[in-house]
C-alpha cells in the first residue's frame, strides 16, 4: 500500500473510533404529578424519547407528587410507564416514593418502610428497567440496602447514580421538624436520622468508588446522578453561603466529598440532579469567585415542564458533555 493510501486508512479508521465513542443518552425525571395534570402528557414524552437516538436513560427521581399518598399502586404505576421505554433506562429515587411519604397529605407512611418496599419494588433485578435492558453493578444485592445506587460504563464514560434525595436527604433538623405536618414519632425521627448517617456513609463510599473505577480506566468523563437539589443556587454573595443554611446540612458531607474527588480527577464531571423542576447548566461550585472547572452541574426538567433532556458525548469535545433540552410540543 502506498503512504498515500495508508495515511488514508489509518484516517478513516481514527475517524471511525471517534464515532463508534460518540453518543447520547436521555435525562428525565420529577413527573408525571396528579396534581399538575401531567398524566395526557406523557405518552407524547415517551414517544419523544423513544423515537430519539440515545443508548439509555436515566430517570432522576420523584415518580409522584409531594402531596399525594404513598400507596402500592404508585410504584406499580410507575414501573408500567418505565417499562414502554424501548432503550434501557435506570431509575434513582426521588423524596416524593419514600422520604416525605411521612407526611400526613401523603398518607402518614413510615418513610422507611416506604424506602424498603421501594428497594424491593423498583429494583427487581440487576439489570436496568426499559423493554431493551443492561446489566448494572448495583451496591448490594436485590432487595437489600443500598442495591438502588447502580454504576455502570458506557463507551469510556462511568455512570452511577446515588439515593441522594430531597428534603434535606432524610436528615430530621429537630422536634419541629420531626412533627411539622406529619405522622412521625419521636422514635421515627431517630430512626431516620440514623439511617440518613448510614446511607450518606453508603454514598460517599458509592461515589468514591465511581471515581476510582473513571480513574482507573482512564475515562474521559464521569455521569453522577440524584435526585435532590443541594442548595446549588443560594450561595449568591461573596460574603454568603446560603447553601450552608440548615435545611441543606444534609448535603454537605456529600458535596464536599464531590469536590474532593473531583479536584483529582483529570476528565470532566456531569453531575446530575431534579427536584427544581427547571432545565439548568452551569458549574455551581466553588464559589462565586472561585470555579471547579471541570464539573458542570445539569439540573433536569420536571412537573409542569414535561420535557427531557439530551446529552451526547463527543471523543472530540474538551468538554466531552454536549447537553441540549429536547421540547416535547403537547
Amino acid at each position: 500500500m502506498s503512504p498515500r493510501l495508508l495515511a488514508g486508512a489509518l484516517l478513516a479508521i481514527s475517524l471511525s473510533c471517534a464515532q463508534a465513542q460518540t453518543f447520547s443518552f436521555g435525562l428525565w425525571g420529577d413527573m408525571p404529578y396528579q396534581k399538575a395534570g401531567d398524566e395526557p402528557k406523557i405518552p407524547a414524552l415517551l414517544k419523544s424519547i423513544n423515537q430519539s437516538d440515545i443508548a439509555f436513560s436515566i430517570y432522576d427521581g420523584d415518580i409522584k407528587d409531594g402531596s399525594s399518598k404513598c400507596t402500592d399502586d404508585i410504584y406499580a404505576s410507575a414501573l408500567t410507564m418505565f417499562g414502554q421505554m424501548e432503550k434501557p433506562m435506570v431509575y434513582l429515587p426521588g423524596d416524593n416514593e419514600w422520604t416525605d411519604c411521612h407526611r400526613l397529605n401523603n398518607g402518614g407512611y413510615d418513610g422507611l418502610e416506604r424506602l424498603g418496599y421501594l428497594r424491593k419494588t423498583m429494583f427487581p433485578t440487576l439489570n436496568s428497567l426499559g423493554k431493551r435492558q443492561m446489566p448494572l453493578i448495583h451496591q448490594a444485592p436485590v432487595g437489600e440496602k443500598f442495591v438502588e445506587n447502580t454504576r455502570f460504563n458506557y463507551r469510556d464514560i462511568v455512570f452511577a447514580t446515588l439515593n441522594v434525595p430531597g428534603s434535606n436527604n432524610n436528615k430530621v433538623l429537630d422536634d419541629k421538624d420531626c412533627s411539622n405536618k406529619s405522622a412521625r414519632t419521636a422514635a421515627q425521627c431517630e430512626a431516620g436520622n440514623a439511617e440518613y448517617l448510614e446511607r450518606d456513609a453508603a454514598n460517599v463510599r458509592w461515589m468514591q468508588q465511581a471515581f476510582a473505577a473513571a480513574k482507573s480506566s482512564k475515562a474521559r468523563g464521569l455521569v453522577l446522578a440524584f435526585q435532590a437539589d443541594p442548595g446549588f443556587d443560594l450561595p449568591e454573595t461573596e460574603d454568603k453561603d446560603e447553601s450552608q443554611a440548615p435545611k441543606f446540612s444534609g448535603y454537605r458531607n456529600f458535596i464536599n466529598s464531590v469536590v474532593a474527588e473531583t479536584e483529582q480527577f483529570a476528565g470532566q464531571v456531569l453531575l446530575v440532579h431534579g427536584d427544581t423542576h427547571f432545565f439548568k447548566v452551569d458549574k455551581p461550585l466553588y464559589s462565586p469567585t472561585k470555579l471547579l472547572t471541570n464539573l458542570t452541574r445539569l439540573q433536569t426538567f420536571g412537573s409542569p415542564l414535561i420535557h427531557w433532556v439530551r446529552v451526547t458525548v463527543d471523543a472530540k469535545n474538551a468538554n466531552v458533555f454536549a447537553i441540549e433540552p429536547v421540547i416535547v410540543k403537547q
